[in-house]
């Protein structure tokens, strides 16, 4: 394969989101807008990748990184366009061999595929292949003029002809170039256009006129949609969750009410799952065979064995990890915890920095107390126990295998295998006393009314 350099354009200010974030780290699927770009860009076969940003972009910067550890980072110190941001990677494509791509960083929908689409061209003779698409409105975007399959140049909206302004195909996001093509015209874009700018899409009557040849592609409008600002974001977040639904339903997933099921980027399942409605799962999920997923649970950051089922109203979190056959009932909470196979909790218990073996019991109401107001402890449950309903298991504690803990129990010491352990105090009935209870209550309600 022919060496790729992708240079990802992220410089923008992003004014219209009219958020604090900057635009290309708000998320799409969980994972940020210009992750998304990188992500097709690797797809496509980048052997490297470039990210310009602003100066104000440190965040930019140390996000993508954690992400994407080998990206290199360039800043355009002042806003000139896109050929003079695109130019600040001069350290890398003046080396480069094979092909160049600059891509824009916020269009979070792109896929490797439409990389290809004009990287294919480049490998069929071309020296320049440019993505387009076919806008439902092409207002404001860049007009392609052409002759045949032949690209001339690209006109801005803000500097086309109303003529001009009636052609449906469309600048994309993606503009690929030979590399000793770019690094001959890249210094040779000038800025005489109604913004004083240096544009990219200029290398294209630049190409033809040093007798290039020069053509495009064409993308699926959604796989190339901008991101500008929130109701764009949302209709990017719609369509995302579109595609994820429809490849896991080919996959062999039920959902029950596919527009209610939520997906992350990173959301891995098995076949024969199925997924009722309302459920939200987040970054970090790997989902095994045969599990039921019931309505209204919120699920992030955990692996799933086999069989299991949860919900409804399940919430797990925090690194967690269920066995095979698990069964989590309605209102549970599990955060950090590995819960072995078989085990059960049916009712409104919250499992917090726990390790539970297999097919354990753990009773309606049960928590265990991981948290002392300054540091996080361990909760250890061993096999085949039971775990009373309305159980404080205040950490660290070990409970053995086989025990039992009795309902209402709180317990402070290990339990050893086999025993049961009572933490409670001792019942003591006062005949007679709860009319006097009663008499006190009303007297304390007619005395607040006065």
């Amino acid at each position: 394969m022919t060496e790729l350099l992708s240079i990802i354009l992220a410089a923008g200010e992003g004014t219209r989101m009219k958020s604090r974030t900057p635009k290309v780290l708000h998320p799409v699927g969980g994972l940020p807008i210009v992750a998304h770009v990188a992500r097709a860009a690797r797809e496509a076969g980048s052997s490297r990748v470039a990210l310009v940003t602003g100066p104000r972009h440190q965040e930019i910067r140390e996000r993508v990184s954690a992400l994407e550890p080998d990206i290199v980072h360039f800043e355009q110190p002042e806003p000139k366009g896109t050929a003079h941001a695109a130019a600040m990677a001069r350290e890398l494509f003046d080396s480069a061999s094979g092909y160049i791509a600059v891509v824009y960083g916020d269009h979070p929908l792109l896929r490797g595929v439409n990389f290809r689409t004009v990287i294919d061209r480049l490998d069929a003779g071309l020296d320049v292949a440019i993505l387009g698409f076919e806008p439902k409105d092409p207002t404001g975007y860049g007009r392609f003029i052409t002759d045949g399959e032949r690209l001339l140049a690209i006109r801005e909206h803000k500097d086309a002809t109303e003529e001009e302004r009636q052609i449906g195909l469309c600048n994309a996001c993606i503009l690929a170039f030979k590399a000793e093509v770019f690094r001959d015209l890249i210094d040779k874009v000038g800025n005489d256009n109604a913004q004083g700018e240096y544009y990219l899409p200029d290398l294209v009557e630049l190409a033809n006129a040093a007798g290039k040849t020069v053509g495009y592609g064409i993308a699926p409008e959604n796989d190339v949609m901008g991101v500008n600002d929130r109701s764009q974001l949302a209709r990017a977040e719609t369509l995302f969750q579109e595609f994820r639904r429809e490849e896991f339903m080919k996959a062999g997933v039920t959902l029950r009410d596919p527009a209610s099921t939520w997906f992350s980027w990173d959301t891995q399942i098995g076949k024969d799952v199925t997924i009722f409605p309302n459920v939200v799962i987040g970054a970090g999920v790997s989902i095994a065979d045969n599990v039921e997923i019931r309505a209204f649970c919120d699920i992030e950051d955990v692996r799933i064995g086999e069989g299991a089922t949860l919900g409804p109203f399940v919430r797990i979190r925090g690194g967690a990890e269920l066995g095979p056959d698990v069964h989590l009932g309605n209102f549970v909470e599990v955060k950090k915890s590995k819960i072995g196979a078989g085990t059960k909790a049916g009712h409104l218990s919250y499992l917090g920095d726990a390790e539970i073996g297999e097919k354990t019991n753990i009773g309606a109401g049960t928590i265990t107390c991981n948290y002392d107001g300054v540091n996080k402890d361990k909760t250890i449950i061993g096999d085949n126990a039971f775990i009373g309903s309305n159980a404080s298991l205040v950490a660290p504690v070990r409970i053995g295998n086989g025990a039992y803990t009795a309902s209402g129990s709180v317990i402070t010491e290990d339990v050893p295998d086999g025993a049961l352990a009572l933490g409670r105090a001792r019942q003591e009935n006062k005949p007679g006393y709860a009319a006097r209870l009663r008499e006190k209550a009303l007297a304390r309600k007619a005395a607040k009314g006065k």
